[in-house]
Parts: structure tokens; sequence; C-alpha cells
């Protein structure tokens, strides 16, 4: 009985921990207007990636990032609102979402 439970133990615990840090990281509060967009098709365009972030608030830049030896998207970019509140409403809605058949991720923008 109580080899059963260890192995049990073993066997669960990793799972509940991982679900306990995805939403610790969902539910870590914004302290600036920028996002960080991960996961973007190399196919999306700046216009298409900020029409799909506007319905959101007001944007005051929304970039793909972009290799610059070829010019090609590195499949990442940033978005920043005019608003804190704008932000975590962005990121509420679309992460985790499908933009251009690929999954997005929304998280805060880290400084440099």
């Amino acid at each position: 009985m109580a080899l059963a439970s260890r192995f049990r133990r073993v066997f669960t615990e990793p799972y509940t921990l991982r679900s306990q840090f995805a939403s610790l990281r969902l539910n870590s509060t914004l302290t600036s207007p920028k996002l960080f967009i991960s996961g973007l098709s190399r196919e999306t365009s700046d216009e298409q990636f900020k029409e799909a972030f506007n319905p959101f608030g007001r944007i005051v830049e929304a970039k793909i990032i972009r290799d610059r030896a070829t010019g090609r998207s590195k499949g990442f970019g940033f978005v920043t609102y005019t608003s804190i509140e704008e932000a975590e409403k962005a990121r509420e809605e679309m992460n985790a979402k499908f933009l251009h058949g690929w999954a997005i991720f929304v998280d805060p923008a880290k400084p440099r």
C-alpha cells in the first residue's frame, strides 16, 4: 500500500506543480503596458499583427521583430498600449489563441 501511494505521488506531483506554475504565470499582474508576443507565424505582417491586437485598446506601437540580414520575422513581437488595463485585457483575450494558424502566447515584456 505504502509503495503504491509513493509511486502515485511521484507521478502526480510534477503535474500539479506544473499546473500551479502555469496559473501563477497567468495571474501575475502587469507593471508595464508593453506585451511580448511569441509563436507568431513568419507570414504575419505588421498590419495584420496590429489589427489582431487593436480591439483591446489604443495601441502606441505594434512591432514584429525581424532578422537584420534576411528581413524575415523571428516569430515574436511587442505591443505597447496606452494603459496597463488595456494590456491586461489583451493578454487575457489573446493568450494561447490562434493567429494565422499558429498558437501565440502573450506575456509581460521584460526590460532589456
